[in-house]
């Protein structure tokens, strides 16, 4: 056994002498407080400033009533696959709202955003012969886990290089079955890709497309149906996947498509068909979230006026960050080491928690802070905020790292 040991204390060795071990941030949220909570390991109150939270609607008074209605009435678990006895009604309704939502025929919600993009696209080349992929570089770990296990001839094409996909694309004749796979937002830049652009060559060349909105679905568009829907092609997408985990505040992840593709997927997905399903609890929740944010602009709108006051401030205070026009906001490090003593210095000594992202979340070099702000942020933790960040990059010779 003790050798076997070695081998894992190595391997976590490696990771620490390269800057990107990770300690876990235990949080005690006061839900009246929120963002605040308290921190058991620095015993005191923090700030939490790197929530995919966006709105706040985990705190949301709806949700949590639905919830807590679910489950009394129901149970606090499903009971079973969605094939056996666990399918409850309130994922049916959610199934249906979030087909409603992004405007196509049928929904299907799986147990998690990564299950949902690693599920279907490794279950469409069981139903697609001959499927060529056809992938954005930057895409999410879930959508290139997904790839690989589907086994399918993949093409990598450079980030939202619109040229680089058609020369990809060309190369292969208009009948060859084809996917490109894409992401609205991208969560490490909060940029915007080229909808409209690539939409138009799958047009053009034959493919099918997929589009990951799962940080930007609640916050963009009418009814928060997600960016492609404010850019007006959400009707040129096959499939729209996204999370209940983020703006929705909840739990889960889902797929929304023609009601063939979404019945091909249900029958054949590995990923879905042998998995427990939500708890009604959480499918209550996450119903009554979507159903609020199809009818109220109350959270984006103050969303997008916390997010203005925050790069407003870190501009005052020459904090150089990344904007990309979204609510992601990455301040740039370019060091593991830094970017770690931040993040530490930060919850410390100023009770702010802004996780630092290395390797592999990102390249290495391009270690970052990543801000994103919520409507639940005041006007007092914003300068906080934006003092603190402008010290310590200060004190580590920063200013310029963007």
């Amino acid at each position: 056994m003790s050798d076997y040991l070695k081998i894992f204390r190595d391997s976590i060795l490696a990771i620490k002498s390269e800057g990107r071990y990770r300690i876990f941030t235990e949080l005690q949220y006061d839900n009246p407080k929120a963002p605040v909570a308290f921190s058991p390991f620095y015993n005191k109150e923090i700030t939490v400033w790197c929530s995919n939270d966006y709105l706040g609607m985990s705190h949301h008074d709806k949700v949590i009533a639905a919830m807590i209605d679910a489950t009394k009435l129901m149970g606090a678990g499903s009971g079973g696959t969605r094939n056996i006895s666990g399918t409850n009604s309130p994922m049916v309704e959610l199934e249906k709202e979030l087909a409603d939502l992004h405007n196509k025929e049928a929904g299907l919600v799986f147990t998690s955003g990564y299950i949902s993009n690693q599920a279907t696209l490794s279950t469409l080349t069981k139903i697609i012969p001959g499927l060529v992929v056809f992938s954005d570089e930057l895409n999410h770990a879930s959508i290139i886990q997904g790839i690989r296990d589907s086994k399918a001839v993949k093409h990598v094409f450079r980030h939202s290089d619109t040229k680089h996909l058609e020369e990809l694309l060309k190369s292969y004749p208009t009948q060859q079955p084809k996917l490109i796979v894409f992401e609205s937002v991208y969560s490490m830049l909060g940029d915007i890709a080229p909808l409209k652009e690539i939409c138009d060559l799958a047009k053009h060349y034959n493919a099918l497309t997929y589009i990951d909105e799962v940080h930007s679905a609640g916050l963009y568009g009418e009814r928060g149906a997600g960016i492609a829907n404010d850019l007006g092609v959400d009707d040129k997408i096959d499939i729209i996947q996204g999370t209940l985990a983020k703006a929705f505040g909840v739990i889960g992840g889902y797929i929304t498509a023609k009601r063939e593709i979404i019945d091909s997927i249900r029958l054949h997905s590995p990923g879905f068909i042998f998995t427990t399903s939500l708890p009604p609890g959480v499918s209550s929740a996450a119903l009554a979230s979507v159903r609020h944010l199809k009818s109220s602009d109350a959270e984006r709108n103050l969303h997008q006026k916390v997010i203005n006051k925050v790069k407003a401030k870190l501009t005052e205070t020459n904090v150089k960050f990344i904007d990309n026009g979204t609510h992601i906001i990455p301040v740039m490090v370019n060091d593991p080491f830094k970017c770690q003593s931040i993040g530490e210095a930060l919850l410390r000594d100023h009770g702010i928690y802004i996780q630092h992202i290395n390797f592999p979340t990102v390249p290495k070099g391009k270690e970052r802070l990543r801000i994103t702000p919520t409507p639940l942020h005041t006007d007092a933790m914003i300068e906080k905020l934006a003092d603190a960040l402008s010290a310590l990059f200060d004190a580590n010779n920063l200013k310029q790292a963007a």
